[in-house]
């Protein structure tokens, strides 16, 4: 292409960034399926593992595949440089800990996915790292925890499940202030709808499972960031602890890219519709959702996001019983804990993905055993509000029986 892909728009660069054809000429992108590379003789191998020549080693360090893919993710995303990893939590995981040591402080958001609340609050100080809990939404304690210094911040906006979201920049400057980088899941937002690196972020990481992928089939993650970050602080850790992404996930995920403009738009589009929807509806207690004028913050989202996202929370009267009677009520949309799919899926949260954090935490986040994360796809818009009724009118027969007895 003699065309620079940088200057080419989103849509575009989704198509076209990365490509690396063979001597074959071939449309869609290579596959390259091997894990291990031969040398034309044992001069070019010994330059090759000393760096003055560059040729692939070996799969677990890198792949023409994979190569493709975090080259047309980096020109997604802004980023100098991306390395990819075999899940979105191998992802964060090496970000974490290819930067920490022991003695080392991290300042997160409460608001985390309950993997990534993990690592922070019980993997993390087994290491001698001490961490910090802050309510992302806050930026007095985040001024606050950040008043001494801090190797990293980690939040994610907006949250999973309540859609909460942070002021980048403003954390960013704290952050840097206390001498962090700032490590963000933008899984939520996409690429499409939030560049964090361009609001102050460090480095970005992204469950690629979710709506890169979309479509349910192959798991996988990246890490995007300086090319110095990357190479001398990330890529060490990568190709020595081995989270390796397998060549034919990442040859997924490229052809997965090419249309991923397309189901973000009308999938947020279905959001919105959505979320109007369901604030009108019985049974429905509160909404949340970042481009409503009644998402406390709404004027954020506006600053930070093209769009309000694919994602949906709402919360239902009658506790567990009764979100467990909405879900259970549904024919279109499915009870899954994935995300980011084409096809509708329906979680609870206080009982699935963020189970283990426990009741307290989960009350600080505001998580209530009525709150149902909707993570909406590709379906008509009419056929999904009547799925939606479908779960209240479960919900409302419910209670009419409760009220009998």
């Amino acid at each position: 292409m003699t065309l620079d892909p940088a200057q080419l728009r989103p849509a575009t660069r989704l198509v076209h960034g990365g490509v690396q054809r063979s001597a074959h000429g071939e449309t869609a992108e290579a596959l390259y399926l091997t894990s291990g590379y031969v040398y034309d003789d044992a001069e070019q191998a010994e330059a090759t593992f000393a760096g003055t020549v560059d040729h692939y080693q070996y799969s677990r360090f890198a792949n023409p595949t994979l190569t493709m893919l975090e080259q047309r993710l980096c020109l997604l995303e802004g980023a100098e440089e991306c390395r990819t990893t075999a899940t979105g939590m191998a992802a964060v995981n090496a970000a974490l800990l290819s930067h920490l040591k022991a003695g080392d402080r991290v300042v997160a958001s409460r608001a985390l996915f309950g993997s990534c609340h993990w690592i922070v609050s019980t993997l993390l100080p087994k290491f001698g790292v001490e961490t910090v809990f802050v309510d992302g939404s806050n930026l007095g304690q985040w001024r606050d925890a950040l008043s001494r210094p801090t190797q990293l911040v980690l939040l994610e906006t907006p949250s999973n499940p309540m859609l909460e979201l942070v002021d980048l920049p403003a954390v960013a400057a704290l952050a840097h202030a206390a001498g962090a980088i700032v490590v963000v899941d933008n899984v939520f937002a996409t690429p499409l709808l939030q560049q964090p690196l361009k609001l102050g972020a460090d480095v970005v990481v992204y469950s690629c499972t979710k709506h890169m992928d979309g479509q349910g089939r192959v798991l996988g993650g990246a890490v995007l960031g300086s090319k110095k970050w990357i190479n001398d602080v990330l890529q060490p850790f990568i190709r020595n602890t081995g989270p390796a992404l397998s060549p034919f996930n990442a040859w997924v995920l490229l052809k997965s890219l090419e249309t991923l403009a397309l189901r973000v738009d009308a999938a947020a589009r279905t959001a919105a519709a959505l979320a109007d929807f369901l604030a009108e509806q019985s049974g429905v207690t509160r909404v949340w959702y970042p481009t409503r004028a009644d998402h406390p913050q709404h004027a954020l989202a506006a600053a930070q996001m093209s769009g309000g996202g694919t994602v949906v929370t709402f919360e239902v009267a009658g506790g567990k019983e009764g979100a467990f009677r909405v879900m259970n009520g549904f024919e279109l949309i499915a009870v899954s804990n994935n995300l980011g799919d084409s096809k509708s899926l329906a979680t609870h949260p206080a009982t699935t993905t963020h189970m283990r954090i426990g009741a307290e935490e989960r009350a600080r986040l505001g998580i209530s055993d009525g709150v149902i994360r909707v993570s909406i796809g590709l379906e008509d818009v009419a056929d999904l509000k009547d799925d939606l009724r479908r779960g209240l009118v479960a919900l409302r027969a419910g209670q009419t029986v409760l009220a009998a007895d």
